[in-house]
């Protein structure tokens, strides 16, 4: 682990003052994914619950109340990168042919979490944390309803029907895949990945479709 290069709170504050061309908003999220790494090192090396935001900021050389700047609450430090991850597997399904069937629109499109997980040396054991650690739980739902907040709107544009009845569908759709995936995600743990995230996600949806 090593202490951001450069960011001290002085030339944070600078950086939050830039204005134009977008570049506050990139200095901003290079900031945050390197915090979020450093948390999630930590995380795994001590433990969520032990490890104390004081430490977090110590690592990566900012005081508690610059870390605060980029992140609302610990919990943030966890699920902020996976939100990111939300809206990339909304853009994928967004991308799907229009005639697809939902289900499998919605399949596809979540491959794009599979492969982020499957392909990050830290994958499992980022998932196995998250499965056995009871204070993440609450923030773990607010991510899955923020992912259905993202997705939703793209199934229900694939619907046919009154408007009422597409919104019902496309929110129980969304919902069952996104707990496929969860369901997936916590046999992979119990595996310990000896079976590819892959198939098992594949199995999930193949029993609801069933």
């Amino acid at each position: 682990m090593t202490k951001l290069a450069g960011y001290d709170d002085e030339m944070v504050d600078a950086a939050t003052k830039l204005e134009g061309s977008g570049m506050r908003d990139v200095a901003r999220r290079a900031v945050r994914a390197e915090i979020a790494a450093t948390a999630m090192e930590l995380f795994l090396a001590e433990g969520y619950e032990e490890t104390t935001v004081k430490q977090i900021g110590a690592a990566v050389g900012m005081a508690g109340r610059t870390l605060f700047r980029y992140f609302d609450t610990k919990e943030d430090l966890v699920i902020g990168g996976l939100i990111e991850l939300g809206a990339d597997v909304a853009a994928a399904l967004a991308r799907r042919p229009a005639d697809e069937d939902p289900w499998n629109a919605l399949r596809h499109a979540l491959q794009v979490c599979v492969e982020s997980m499957e392909g990050d040396e830290l994958g499992l054991r980022r998932a196995t944390m998250l499965a056995n650690t009871p204070s993440l739980r609450t923030a773990m739902l607010d991510k899955q309803l923020r992912w259905q907040q993202m997705l939703v709107p793209h199934i229900e544009n694939r619907l046919p029907g009154p408007e009422q009845l597409r919104a019902l569908q496309s929110r129980a759709l969304v919902s069952a895949a996104l707990t496929c995936l969860d369901v997936g995600a916590t046999v992979w743990t119990e595996v310990e990945g000896s079976q590819p995230l892959t198939h098992l996600v594949d199995a999930a949806f193949a029993a609801v479709r069933t």
